[in-house]
């Protein structure tokens, strides 16, 4: 049986012009476009000499968020979810991931109206899929969130997500099935109660949305102390830029959609 980070397929989206005007707590740290655009392509080569073949979709111009694919749509091996993102500027995202969906998976399933859950909300486990609430993943979204799981065959366990923690994926990321990798904060909250769990050093917080793929931990590599304790604990680390998309507020699960086929 595969492990969940194990993966062999993965889809991006190729940074618009746009980016720079995506959302961001912090107005005043504007991304460079061509800065987004280098980090993007070094993430996707990471990808790919993790050995994952990678999709890369077209710009969606009129959505400055679209590179951030994971928030609309969840997907496994044997099937996807089209979600209904938080933000009310995210929505037409889903419908533009709607075919793609549809060309790579049988089963396609979706939440309804004013079911809202972003992908930056979703940890997937060994045990089970965590959907934590926040301010982009509401109670029903949750809910119907877990009902589209059951069908392709999961369990889901909805938890709450730290209040002033944009989405769960923000705090906290699988390094194996054993073992997560959170903020001081999301570990006190005890929603990984039988999980080892590594905390990222002070001030280094955003390095908790670091990204397991195959034998390879992503991480920023703006987060030297996070990258030697994970390389202390035996852990293959990719260090990667990240300081243009950190200032959307974003990191590295975000920018990719990853499934192993016939899983």
């Amino acid at each position: 049986m595969s492990r969940v980070f194990e993966f062999d397929s993965a889809i991006v989206r190729t940074p618009g012009v746009s980016v720079v005007n995506g959302m961001r707590a912090d107005r005043s740290a504007t991304p460079k476009y061509d800065g987004v655009v280098r980090e993007h392509a070094a993430y996707v080569a990471a990808l790919r000499a993790a050995g994952v073949t990678v999709e890369v979709l077209p710009a969606l111009e009129a959505f400055p968020d679209s590179v951030f694919v994971e928030d609309p749509a969840l997907v496994f091996g044997d099937g996807a979810v089209l979600l209904r993102p938080g933000a009310p500027s995210r929505m037409g995202e889903r419908e533009a991931m709607r075919p793609v969906m549809e060309r790579h998976f049988a089963t396609v399933l979706e939440l309804g109206d004013g079911e809202l859950a972003d992908g930056g909300d979703v940890l997937v486990t060994r045990d089970a899929v965590m959907i934590g609430l926040s301010a982009r993943t509401n109670r029903e979204g949750a809910e119907a969130l877990a009902a589209a799981l059951a069908r392709l065959g999961r369990r889901a366990w909805i938890v709450e997500t730290p209040a002033g923690v944009l989405h769960f994926k923000t705090a906290c990321s699988l390094l194996d099935e054993e073992t997560v990798l959170a903020t001081r904060v999301m570990a006190e909250s005890g929603v990984f109660t039988g999980f080892g769990v590594v905390i990222v050093p002070e001030d280094e917080e955003a390095a908790a949305n670091a990204l397991r793929v195959n034998d390879a931990v992503l991480v920023g590599e703006r987060f030297p102390r996070t990258c030697e304790l994970l390389a202390a604990r035996g852990y293959s680390v990719v260090p990667l830029p990240v300081t243009e998309i950190g200032k959307l507020d974003a990191g590295l699960s975000c920018m990719s959609l990853r499934w192993k086929r016939g899983t």
